[in-house]
């Protein structure tokens, strides 16, 4: 048992929380909105973003960030992306070198390029080196909140954190295997969601599944050179958090990624698509981010460059599809 606190209270937290306190841990849920914190603790239930899903008695809703982190063993972080570095700076008087820090964000900062493990390394650079775990994998908040089987992995460069976490928070509903391929699982975690839009666009676009597997597929070689351009490992991209998570965020009918993708293909604007959505969709911050990274490294990356330009360039999902259809011939490789 492990004293928790989990900060973010959006749908992946929540059901995080639930996670959490199922596998016998106390569990403070952290809530920017002190609204959503007194919803949480009156009606013991995330009403605005993960309805129907009753909150268990070991879990407690809070905005007070420094009562969440009092005496917190495992500090698990599921805030969006581009907030991540001003959540940790907020976090900072509260923190000490004993916590293990699990980041369940799956996205990459725009302004610098950085891995979420790297934004939490720059963050607390001033006060110590962070015992780091990034969690991963395919896991939809609604399903996990209903208690069905999940897998996931966790993965640190220093196996005790990950078996920590893994102890932590796993049970017979849900498993948690470890790595130490931290690269790869951040980067997996981020890319697929830019693919997500993608495999949308094709779906809104009228197109069959021929379409959609060849897309996913070519995704995940963009997904692991990119990867292995950054030191992880090829076979971690094959895994729960890199082909795992691109199955489930491609095709199932809960991602927001695949969401904002297919609304594109069907004509919609995206300024119109994401302001009717209470949740980000990381994919769409993640295309400019993974663009430009990918410029600066060298890496050939046309689908995510194709999502990029039809995100922030206008182009058309059809003009994508046929740009990429178009593109010379050459042997297949990652």
């Amino acid at each position: 048992m492990k004293a928790i606190a989990i900060i973010g209270a959006g749908s992946w937290g929540t059901a995080l929380a639930m996670v959490a306190a199922r596998a016998g841990n106390p569990v403070r849920l952290w809530a920017h909105s002190a609204e959503v914190a007194e919803t949480l603790e009156r009606e013991r239930e995330n009403t605005v973003y993960l309805p129907g899903f009753p909150l268990q008695p070991g879990i407690e809703p809070t905005s007070d960030l420094a009562w969440a982190l009092e005496d917190a063993e495992i500090v698990l972080t599921v805030v969006p992306s581009h907030v991540s570095r001003q959540i940790y700076g907020r976090m900072q008087p509260h923190l000490n070198p004993q916590m293990i820090f699990v980041n369940a964000t799956k996205g990459i900062e725009i302004a610098t390029q950085m891995r979420m493990e790297e934004v939490v390394r720059d963050s607390l650079q001033e006060l110590f080196e962070p015992r780091y775990v990034v969690l991963s994998g395919p896991s939809f908040a609604q399903e996990v909140a209903r208690d069905e089987p999940c897998a996931i992995v966790a993965a640190s460069h220093t196996a005790n954190w990950a078996t920590t976490v893994q102890e932590a928070l796993s049970s017979n509903r849900f498993r948690v295997y470890t790595n130490n391929d931290v690269t790869g699982v951040e980067i997996g975690a981020s890319i697929k969601n830019v693919m997500a839009i993608a495999t949308g666009a094709v779906n809104g676009l009228g197109l069959g599944y021929n379409s959609a597997a060849a897309l996913v597929t070519r995704g995940l070689a963009e997904m692991t050179r990119l990867a292995v351009r950054l030191g992880g490992r090829p076979e971690t991209l094959a895994g729960l958090a890199g082909m795992g998570d691109l199955v489930l965020t491609c095709f199932g009918s809960l991602s927001r990624n695949r969401r904002v993708g297919y609304e594109l293909g069907q004509g919609r604007a995206l300024a119109d698509i994401i302001n009717e959505m209470r949740e980000v969709a990381e994919g769409v911050k993640t295309a400019r981010a993974a663009h430009e990274l990918a410029l600066k490294l060298g890496v050939e990356m046309p689908i995510t460059s194709g999502v990029y330009q039809m995100l922030y360039e206008d182009k058309s999902p059809r003009q994508l599809e046929i740009e990429l259809m178009e593109r010379p011939l050459k042997r297949e490789s990652i």
